[in-house]
């Protein structure tokens, strides 16, 4: 069996090589991804498919974990940059927005998600709310 700091690692590395286009890489959050293997799987096969440009596929597997794991902040982060990434950027802002409700205490995944709300914000042009947005990741 694997151990946690082996999927750390992975999703580490999902983090930078899957990173959103204007979007500074930070360290990888301390939240843990999962102790599930399925959704551990599925959060790995969707970060190769999003390093490789399949938003489309990276996306449905991620739509997959969430079913397994509603409530993973870390879930909900992946799919709103992958959404951000395939330009559905309600969907991202919102989607960021529930891992913030659901991340706890951790404030590097809130400051991603407040980075990608500001993104999302300010290609819909909704500049003064990207503006809070990203005020809120600093």
């Amino acid at each position: 069996m694997k151990t946690i700091s082996h999927w750390i690692f992975i999703l580490i590395t999902m983090l930078l090589m899957g990173g959103c286009a204007g979007l500074r890489q930070t360290e990888a959050p301390q939240t843990t991804p999962s102790d599930n293997t399925a959704v551990i799987a599925l959060l790995s096969k969707a970060g190769d498919q999003s390093a490789a440009g399949q938003m489309d596929e990276a996306g449905a597997n991620l739509e997959r974990a969430l079913r397994i794991e509603p409530r993973n902040p870390v879930l909900w982060h992946e799919l709103a940059r992958v959404r951000l990434a395939q330009g559905r950027y309600r969907q991202a802002e919102n989607m960021a927005a529930k891992s913030n409700v659901l991340a706890g205490t951790d404030s590097d995944l809130k400051t991603k998600n407040w980075r990608i709300i500001g993104e999302a914000r300010n290609r819909l042009g909704d500049l003064q709310g990207a503006r809070e947005a990203f005020k809120k990741a600093d």
